[in-house]
């Protein structure tokens, strides 16, 4: 069967009438007049293959990805060396100027074929960019193979929580401080692309956004692991440092955040770090599929693509009348979004106030009530003066306040195993400084 090909680029007409000729194993159904023309025809189904002869650097890895998803391989030609190199770091095959038609209507049939197992990269095998829910992006029979830049070694931990502030930076950032104290290299990653707030937490100036401006280069197939050392921005405690990828700017800045860059830069990320933490949006919806532009980016995809590749998802809920309700709704919202997420329910802001003389158990009660599927993990007490103080400082509680019943329990939580203490956590912390008095 003759593999349908568009072309784009009148200087290669030769080797285009090359292809026609040949009457067999690709047939050029469309010759384009500019990149968008054949971008076009590839979302409307017209093609299995688009061999570019000009325009090759308009490519991006969010095109490229996009096009895969709908069964498109793409071969460019250049014998650039350099540009080369960027196109096959997006997974754009590439052929030289001077290749014979038989040899690229060969590399048209390879691209084609090798098309359903397109696993450069683990976070490319899903397509949260792009309107599906994670449920329906990966077809079952896809074929892993060897991937053309070795994963790291790190795990990447999630930190999601439902809307309502119930402290999803706060956890992040701490998380983060306390593995670094541990010894661990981490890097904090603010992909909130509603509220991003990490650099504002520990006070760091956000002029420009470091995981916007990795997201630019990784989406041009030019980020590498020394240039995400250097937009990192240091952070540095008593006890160990950590780097940071502040978050975007400006809420209008959502679409420099594709997910398909995204996944890229979180695989470059483990390649520099143990662990890398990711403060995640709140927003799980899939509203965008009413959009008429398939090739559009998408608000929660960020969201969405950093719980997917995530080893550990913390879900973070406000313990009280408001936020359990609420976290309870996300919880069922995030098993069908990303069912494959397994997330660990973290209770914060736990105090006496909002859920009575026993704390734990009345929340334990009133959890098994709704009977979301998930029991309780972590309760965080609540220590407003301790997070006060932490953020006018612009600083980690590990640092401004190394007593607080709250840094202790988040501690415990990512430094050791997580199991239930049987005591109160907010009735043990009030005892103490009854005891300091």
């Amino acid at each position: 069967m003759s593999i349908p090909v568009v072309t784009v680029g009148q200087s290669e007409e030769d080797l285009v009438g090359g292809l026609e000729r040949l009457h067999g194993p690709v047939t050029i159904v469309r010759r384009c007049g500019e990149l968008a023309e054949l971008l076009a025809a590839c979302q409307g189904g017209l093609a299995r293959a688009a061999v570019i002869a000009e325009g090759a650097e308009e490519l991006t890895a969010s095109l490229v990805h996009r096009l895969a998803a709908v069964g498109v391989s793409i071969i460019a030609l250049s014998d650039d060396s350099a540009e080369s190199a960027r196109l096959d770091s997006i997974g754009v095959v590439t052929a030289s100027l001077d290749v014979d038609s038989a040899t690229l209507a060969s590399q048209i049939s390879d691209a084609v074929l090798q098309l359903p197992g397109q696993g450069r990269r683990r976070a490319e095998q899903r397509d949260s960019a792009f309107g599906d829910t994670a449920a329906d992006l990966r077809p079952p029979d896809v074929v892993e193979e060897a991937e053309r830049v070795p994963a790291g070694t790190g795990r990447i931990v999630a930190v999601w929580g439902p809307i309502g502030a119930p402290g999803r930076t706060l956890v992040a950032v701490n998380i983060a401080a306390e593995l670094a104290a541990e010894g661990k290299s981490v890097i904090l990653v603010d992909a909130d692309s509603y509220g991003a707030s990490v650099g504002a937490s520990l006070g760091l100036l956000d002029e420009s956004s470091g995981l916007a401006q990795s997201c630019r280069l990784a989406d041009q197939g030019m980020l590498e692991t020394e240039s995400l050392k250097r937009i990192a921005a240091p952070v540095f405690t008593k006890a160990g440092s950590f780097r940071v990828l502040s978050g975007i700017t400006r809420a209008d800045r959502w679409t420099e955040l594709r997910a398909t860059a995204l996944s890229l830069v979180l695989e470059y990320a483990k390649e520099i770090a143990e662990v890398v933490v990711v403060d995640a949006g709140f927003c799980l919806e899939a509203d965008e599929e009413l959009s008429f532009d398939s090739m559009a980016p998408r608000r929660n995809a960020a969201t969405l693509r950093s719980i997917e590749l995530a080893d550990t998802v913390y879900a973070v809920g406000a313990a009280d009348a408001i936020g359990v309700p609420r976290l309870v709704r996300g919880l069922a919202e995030l098993e069908r979004s990303v069912p494959q997420a397994a997330p660990q329910v973290v209770l914060n802001k736990v105090r006496a106030a909002s859920a009575g003389r026993s704390p734990e158990r009345e929340l334990r009660e009133a959890w098994e009530r709704y009977g979301p599927g998930h029991g309780i993990e972590v309760f965080l007490p609540a220590d407003t003066e301790a997070c006060d103080a932490a953020l006018l400082a612009g600083g980690v509680l590990f640092e401004v306040a190394p007593e607080s019943a709250l840094r202790h329990a988040i501690a415990k939580m990512v430094c050791a195993p997580v199991h239930q203490n049987r005591k109160s956590s907010v009735i043990y912390s009030r005892a103490r400084r009854r005891l300091k008095r």
